[in-house]
């Protein structure tokens, strides 16, 4: 049986790992300078932030693409 994690599973196991460390470096942040906010708004800001990097990163993907597949048409 191959024990290989899969693609989506390899995702998933990542976007957590940096939610984790975006919520923990929010929370840290926000008591490193006496302005505190609970560990749930500091996940909910870490998961809004996550989501728009992985937004970003998506429309750099298809740009990229779209340009590259653009130019080899070219007669």
């Amino acid at each position: 049986m191959d024990r290989t994690p899969t693609r989506p599973t390899r995702l998933i196991r990542s976007l957590i790992a940096w939610w984790l460390l975006l919520t923990t470096g929010l929370w840290l942040l926000g008591r490193a300078t006496e302005q505190s906010a609970s560990p749930t708004a500091c996940a909910a800001s870490a998961a809004f932030l996550l989501a728009l990097g992985e937004a970003g990163d998506w429309l750099r993907r298809r740009l990229h693409h779209f340009r590259t597949t653009r130019k080899t048409r070219r007669p």
